[in-house]
């Protein structure tokens, strides 16, 4: 899974509301990237953004903007003149944070979206690294799967390279064009075992590594322990 720079979507009426917001937001140390659109233009499904900042917007065009976006699991604010419009808000969405354009309204809104914002990017490199770790499970469970086979595929391999040194020591026994294609036999099977060679030297390699990584952290435990 990709992680995506975080993306603030505004839905407005008001230009000068949507300025006011970004132009605010860039004072902040982490700056989004924005989406803006007006409810006349609102393509009525928009994806691939952290958080929504609705309004204000005509009473008519609520329900077309507010209904789409409340169905998502995105962060969802509402901005309103009116207290009846933000009355109407609240109850029938109520996921929205509604918010009234009066006194340190902008500020609030700012520190509650960067919040909304920053929680969804870590919640989007969590899903990412829950993702990479299925992955690497998936990849952990082959290589312990190779590693439990390799008794049986070595006896396998003794027994090519047996049968095939019996048959090339007897001379004229075989054709030439036999004894090349059992020499090619051997000598991939001689690949073979080196490839199992090579597992087994990486999972010696590992547990020296895993054993070293469990001295040191007993290590820091007791020097953490001795600090207190």
């Amino acid at each position: 899974m990709q992680v995506h720079h975080p993306t603030v979507l505004i839905i407005s009426d008001e230009p000068e509301v949507s300025r006011s917001i970004t132009a605010r937001w860039q004072m902040e140390r982490h700056v989004p990237t924005f989406t803006l659109l007006s409810g006349d233009i609102w393509p009525r499904i928009v994806d691939n953004f952290s958080v929504a900042i609705v309004g204000p917007l005509r009473r008519e065009l609520l329900s077309v903007v507010l209904e789409p976006l409340h169905s998502t699991q995105q962060p969802l604010f509402c901005i309103c003149h009116d207290a009846a419009i933000a009355q109407l808000v609240r109850e029938r969405w109520p996921r929205t944070s509604v918010l009234r354009c009066e006194g340190n309204w902008l500020d609030v809104l700012i520190l509650a979206a960067s919040e909304a914002v920053l929680r969804a990017a870590a919640e989007d490199r969590a899903r990412a690294a829950e993702e990479a770790c299925a992955a690497l499970e998936r990849q952990a469970m082959l290589g312990r799967y190779i590693l439990d086979m390799r008794h049986g595929l070595n006896n396998a391999l003794t027994s090519l390279l047996g049968n095939s040194d019996l048959l090339l020591i007897e001379p004229g026994s075989l054709s030439a064009q036999s004894r090349a294609q059992i020499e090619t036999i051997r000598n991939m099977t001689l690949r073979i075992h080196e490839v199992l060679q090579r597992f087994s030297s990486l999972e010696k390699e590992m547990n020296v590594v895993a054993q070293q990584v469990e001295r040191d952290s007993g290590k820091y435990r007791l020097a953490v322990a001795a600090g207190d």
